[in-house]
């Protein structure tokens, strides 16, 4: 006779540990791979991190009120003036910008091999059967998990942090690629097959420009995830204002905890409003607003 205690239990399947022969077996045999990668992004991190510290703060401080104005106005120059001048003043200004290195190499990292993805995702309904269950997995995952397998790959430092941040972050970009493609009316695409356009041609000539606006908000949203991942990245080593934040809370110490948080936030709101303007001067938003006055 079966034991009753059998019935009302199910077996446990070991998914953690096959996880865990893969992540085993990858470090064993494609070790150099990540090496290569290893010395990559860390060469690609501190040449940018010493570009954005070379300079004293109050220089980069002008530099970047300088682009803010050229960009957008003098009042979103006068918060960055602001701003950045806070950040130089409570001594943040530094891993500020380690922070923003990171920022910048893990966005055009996740860019680069989130468009592409975008891309064939919506020429291709095969691939985007596929991807579509993987970016939902990437992102409803909770972001310290992704650390876990990176620090077997890499160990703790710079490294680690990126490869974790271009994880979380890249969904949003594939995604939003994906749609802006196919929102693209297929009159106009059908009128370019019928002028003779090849596909190459017209994925350069009228899908991406059309979707341009749906593409830079996923690059949006990829740097601020970027951001926001960048601060837990703190944790296995990576430099910046998430070192910072990490050990205010481990020492509870509520005034440096706060003073890199502000830190953190000037600069998102800095990276967002520039993005932002990116995709305001894109060729599409300009004939939308020009359409919008002249009817």
């Amino acid at each position: 006779m079966l034991d009753p205690v059998l019935l009302t239990q199910l077996p446990r399947v070991p998914i953690g540990d096959a996880f865990q022969a893969v992540v085993e077996w990858l470090n064993d045999n494609i070790g150099p791979v990540f090496d290569f990668i290893e010395l990559v992004v860390s060469g690609a991190v501190a040449g940018l991190t010493a570009a954005l510290t070379w300079l004293p703060d109050l220089v980069m401080v002008l530099v970047f009120t300088a682009l803010a104005w050229w960009l957008r106005s003098w009042r979103f120059a006068l918060f960055s003036l602001i701003g950045f001048g806070v950040i130089a003043s409570i001594e943040e200004f530094d891993p500020a910008m380690e922070t923003l290195g990171l920022v910048l190499v893990s966005s055009v990292l996740a860019v680069l091999i989130g468009i592409p993805i975008g891309i064939l995702a919506a020429r291709n309904q095969k691939v985007s059967h596929v991807v579509r269950p993987v970016l939902d997995l990437m992102q409803t995952l909770p972001a310290f998990v992704y650390l876990v397998p990176v620090i077997v790959f890499f160990n703790i430092g710079v490294v680690p942090g990126v490869v974790a941040t271009v994880i979380f972050s890249l969904p949003p970009g594939v995604r939003l690629t994906e749609l802006g493609i196919r929102q693209v009316d297929t009159e106009v695409v059908e009128a370019g097959e019928a002028f003779g356009a090849r596909t190459g041609q017209i994925l350069t000539g009228i899908q991406l420009p059309l979707a341009m606006p749906s593409i830079m908000a996923g690059i949006n949203q990829v740097i601020m995830l970027s951001l926001s991942m960048v601060v837990i990245a703190g944790m296995v080593g990576a430099p910046g204002l998430g070192t910072n934040i990490y050990e205010a809370v481990t020492r509870v110490q509520l005034g440096q905890g706060f003073e890199a948080g502000l830190a953190v936030v000037i600069l998102a709101v800095y990276l967002d409003r520039i993005t932002a303007v990116l995709s305001d001067r894109s060729p599409v938003a300009r004939a939308e607003r020009k359409a919008a006055k002249t009817g």
